[in-house]
C-alpha cells in the first residue's frame, strides 16, 4: 500500500482540480505507478469533459439530454470506485483510457 494517499488525491481530484493535480503530481512524483494513474486520470476528464460538451450541444434538439445523464454519472462513480480501489490497495485503470497506459 505504498502512496496509497496519492493514489486516493489523484482520484479524488475529479471533484476539486481534476486537471491540475494530476499534472502536478506527473511531474512532481517519481513514482511510474503515480504516473500513470496521473496520466490515466488526466485523459479520463479531458474525454469526459468533451462527451459532456458533446451531450450539452445535442440537448439543444433533446437528443443530449440522456447523454448528459450518463456521462455526469460516469465522471462521478469513476473517480469514487477508484479511490475506494486504492484504499483497499488494489490497482485501478480508468475505463477507455487504462487499457492504453
Amino acid at each position: 500500500m505504498e502512496n496509497t494517499g496519492l493514489k486516493v488525491l489523484v482520484h479524488a481530484s475529479a471533484f476539486f482540480a481534476p486537471f491540475l493535480v494530476p499534472f502536478i503530481l506527473y511531474l512532481v512524483v517519481d513514482d511510474h505507478e503515480i504516473k500513470r494513474l496521473s496520466i490515466q486520470a488526466l485523459l479520463f476528464q479531458v474525454m469526459m469533459g468533451f462527451a459532456i460538451t458533446v451531450s450539452v450541444i445535442l440537448s439543444i434538439v433533446l437528443i443530449g439530454i440522456p447523454m448528459l445523464i450518463a456521462f455526469g454519472l460516469v465522471t462521478i462513480i469513476v473517480p469514487v470506485l477508484g479511490i475506494i480501489k486504492a484504499l483497499n490497495g488494489e490497482t485501478y485503470n480508468y475505463p477507455i483510457v487504462g487499457r492504453f497506459f
